[in-house]
């Protein structure tokens, strides 16, 4: 009988595989929900994209909502990786929010996800849907626009800018920004310039 340090071994072994299936499997799901919405999702189609099984994608995730809200948590976690964190280098205050808005740009033009940005495409999905997936993007876009609006703030008490309602840019910011994402999608080559230009607008000097 195995025991000790060859129990843990194996252990850690299907720990590591389960983890890369996971990672495998969300990749995959996050890429079909940009493109074609969260109940896009489904086991049978995942191990038809991805070459593992549906049972296995199942015991993994067991319900379709658990696989939606994995999803939601797997393409913050890589926003924040993507956005939030290189931005995180510049000076609190204007340098900052523009960083924010420029990897945002990068995160929705390259794009990280095959439908651009995965907030944007899967919120009207669920705005009207009241249950856990739509507390879990709400509670994404919300995150969003306070750290836009704290920066504001920084900015109007340094001075970089002028007195403004801090909640309400930052809610003009990102309503510009999910117009830019559908300008991105539909091939609009100025989409990226007129994106910075509008939140340029809001950040002049006192």
């Amino acid at each position: 009988m195995e025991s000790g340090p060859q129990v843990a071994e194996i252990t850690d072994k299907r720990l590591l595989r389960g983890a890369r299936t996971r990672a495998t499997v969300l990749r995959q799901a996050v890429d079909i929900a940009s493109l074609d919405g969260l109940e896009g999702l489904s086991f049978g189609r995942l191990a038809t994209d991805t070459g593992l099984s549906k049972a296995g994608i199942q015991t993994l995730f067991r319900t379709k909502e658990a696989l939606q809200l994995a999803a939601v948590d797997y393409a913050r976690d890589r926003f924040v990786e993507a956005v939030v964190e290189p931005a995180g280098s510049a000076p609190r205050g204007v340098a900052r929010l523009r960083a924010l808005v420029d990897h945002w740009i990068v995160y929705a033009a390259t794009p990280l996800f095959a439908g651009g940005c995965f907030r944007v495409a899967t919120m009207a999905e669920h705005d009207s849907k009241p249950g856990p997936v739509r507390d879990a993007l709400i509670r994404d876009q919300r995150t969003w626009v306070r750290l836009l609006a704290r920066e504001l703030r920084a900015a109007a008490s340094a001075g970089e800018i002028g007195s403004l309602d801090a909640d309400l840019t930052a809610f003009q910011i990102d309503a510009v920004l999910c117009a830019t994402n559908i300008a991105l999608r539909i091939g609009d080559p100025d989409a990226a310039d007129r994106a910075r230009r509008i939140v340029d607008g809001f950040l002049q000097p006192s």
